[in-house]
């Protein structure tokens, strides 16, 4: 049975995206009903419930957050530099710490949470999800630098960089569930560790796995070189090869492989090995998805959400409705852009797998209070950023794209009406 569900969902997770393109309803959508459903019928499937498999969702999430992530890095056209990324560095910057303080402090006085499991349900909900929010990333790898809109390139680099960089927070939970509230206890072995070499390690070994990938791409020998046998799945390669090693280094593997994906990239930027790469990454994402998305199906139907207060629902509601939209358009403020793409963006912080791997990770760590609470918080969550993103996704970003070209078409005939300046030749 389980073989036959996974073969339907591996089908549809191949006709549903041309079914459902250009209209108000997402493939994560249509994949957590089959979930739901395939776990109602009586067939025998165990519930997937997280907490009790905690190892299995922690590897699970884990294999398809990094495979998000390689994706996005190949697929952002744009080069790295600190104006033309300025939206993502006041996203990573402002909106996400906002976010942390604001779900934590809501967690711990209003949703009866302990402080160390009220930190660790903010960091876990603060990145945007590189798995889920497909429908408002940027498309395939292109050979011009400015064809991105502002909002699927802010959305993809934020869900790009933002998974690695909640990883502190997490850990820093951690440290307060396993010795006390006391910064003495932990502050300045988790800001020298977690922190600073954590990070350290993470960029730079992306960058130097990703540079060195590059140059057996692009650069070797003709009968090694990698990118004349345009094979797809070296994706999974450069991906496993900077998680794994930069892991075993003790830095934060999700940045390093998102820092080595815009390595290999900026290695040769308009070559079509890179839309190779990409499309093998996003088939195995797409798959690795429906199989996560069916789980989670199934553990809500298992009773996921049963621990649920009104007040917890109340915090999880309030960081979808409320901190995120305000805590990204005040981040925006300033940022390159139109008014209505910074609210677009401030909105669509899509929350998923990532969330899950974070919660599943610290409870494998040490134990925490209130786990179930906060697993049914976060299922809440998730829960209705599928529904309301999925649904909203495509009419609000064909809206942008309308008033985007209007407003483009506007100042093109705005160009062609002023007159040649004096003395101008011909």
């Amino acid at each position: 049975m389980a073989f036959a569900v996974v073969g339907i969902g591996a089908l549809l997770a191949g006709i549903l995206p041309r079914v459902l393109e250009r209209r108000p309803l997402s493939m994560p959508i249509a994949f957590l009903g089959l979930g739901m459903l395939v776990f109602l019928l009586p067939v025998g499937l165990p519930v997937p419930d997280p907490l009790r498999f905690d190892t299995f969702t922690t590897h699970l999430t884990e294999v398809g957050v990094i495979v998000a992530l390689m994706g996005a890095g190949l697929k952002i056209d744009r080069p790295l530099s600190w104006r033309r990324w300025s939206s993502t560095w006041r996203l990573l910057a402002i909106a996400m710490p906002l976010c942390i303080a604001a779900v934590a402090l809501l967690g711990w006085w209003w949703a009866g949470l302990v402080p160390a499991t009220a930190l660790l349900l903010g960091a876990a909900l603060a990145p945007t999800d590189p798995v889920l929010a497909s429908d408002v990333q940027v498309g395939e790898p292109t050979d011009a630098e400015d064809s991105e809109d502002e909002v699927r390139f802010a959305l993809t680099s934020e869900a790009g960089l933002n998974d690695g960089l909640a990883f502190p927070f997490v850990y820093a939970a951690i440290a307060i569930a396993s010795t006390s509230l006391a910064p003495a206890d932990w502050f300045a072995e988790w800001f020298a560790v977690d922190v600073l070499y954590k990070l350290a390690v993470g960029v730079g070994g992306g960058l130097l796995i990703g540079w060195l990938l590059g140059k057996l791409f692009f650069r070797a020998p003709r009968e090694i070189r990698l990118a004349k046998h345009a094979e797809g799945f070296l994706a999974l390669a450069a991906t496993f090869l900077a998680y794994g090693l930069v892991e075993v280094a003790g830095g934060y593997g999700f940045l390093a492989v998102f820092v080595a994906a815009r390595a290999i990239r900026a290695a040769e930027r308009t070559h079509e090995f890179h839309s190779v790469l990409h499309d093998f990454a996003e088939q195995v994402e797409r798959l690795l998805t429906v199989m996560l998305l069916l789980l989670f199906g199934g553990a809500i139907v298992g009773g996921l959400l049963k621990p649920l207060t009104w007040q917890a629902a109340a915090v999880g509601l309030a960081l979808i409705f409320v901190i995120r939209p305000l805590a990204g358009w005040l981040s925006l403020r300033g940022a390159p852009g139109r008014p209505a793409e910074h609210w677009v963006i401030s909105a669509f912080g899509i929350r998923g797998v990532g969330s899950f791997y974070y919660l599943a990770y610290a409870t494998t760590k040490t134990e925490f209070q209130q786990a179930q609470l906060v697993w049914a918080m976060a299922g809440l969550v998730v829960l209705v950023s599928v529904v309301v993103h999925g649904v909203a996704a495509t009419p609000v970003m064909q809206l942008l794209d309308r008033e985007g070209e209007r407003t483009q078409d506007a100042s093109e005939r705005g160009s062609a009406k002023e007159p040649a300046p004096a003395g101008a030749n011909g």
